[in-house]
């Protein structure tokens, strides 16, 4: 399996959901089948330039958003970030005045 349809495929997931959409209604959006959704986002497929552009229209992002992908896992960004504010003081109350905004 390509590493790219993978990478494509859990950020289309992992927008989708973000933006409150479950596949079917993503699926319905796009104009193809709930199991091709469930394809596109595992990797399994990528999405014709068509569908692409429906995916995209529907996600509201700009296109090379989807392909904007993290090579680290969310274990190891979570050992940097701890790493990081574990050091600094005026970071770790400048992140949680944000968390606390938006709490």
């Amino acid at each position: 399996m390509s590493t790219i349809k993978k990478q494509l495929g859990q950020k289309i997931k992992e927008i989708r959901k973000l933006r409150g959409m479950t596949q079917e209604q993503l699926a319905e959006i796009v104009g193809i089948g709930i199991s091709n959704i469930s394809y596109i986002e595992t990797g399994k497929f990528a999405p014709s330039i068509e569908n692409f552009e429906k995916v995209v229209k529907a996600l509201d992002v700009e296109p090379y958003e989807l392909y904007e992908f993290s090579s680290k896992t969310t274990s190891e960004m979570r050992e940097e970030i701890i790493k990081k504010l574990n050091s600094d003081d005026e970071l770790l109350k400048m992140i949680y005045k944000f968390y606390k905004s938006i709490k």
